[in-house]
């Protein structure tokens, strides 16, 4: 059986799956809440954080997340 690996970090192509933004506008997003949560710019930020920021509930979110 194989078991299918989860991704834990978010990248601005999923940020623009799930909220229907510009690649840009994604990235934007994805540093302002680099900034917010006090992470430097080459630290990741978790999906669990985005659901937090954006107020969305992981199980809305994980279906639109690309493998």
């Amino acid at each position: 059986m194989k078991s299918e690996n989860k991704r834990v970090c978010i990248y601005p192509k999923d940020i623009q799956r799930i909220t229907g933004k510009s690649y840009r506008q994604s990235i934007r997003v994805l540093q302002k809440i680099r900034t917010d949560l006090n992470k430097l710019p080459n630290e990741v930020v978790s999906i669990e954080e985005f659901c937090q920021y954006t107020s969305l509930k992981y199980e809305q979110v994980e279906h639109l997340i690309v493998g």
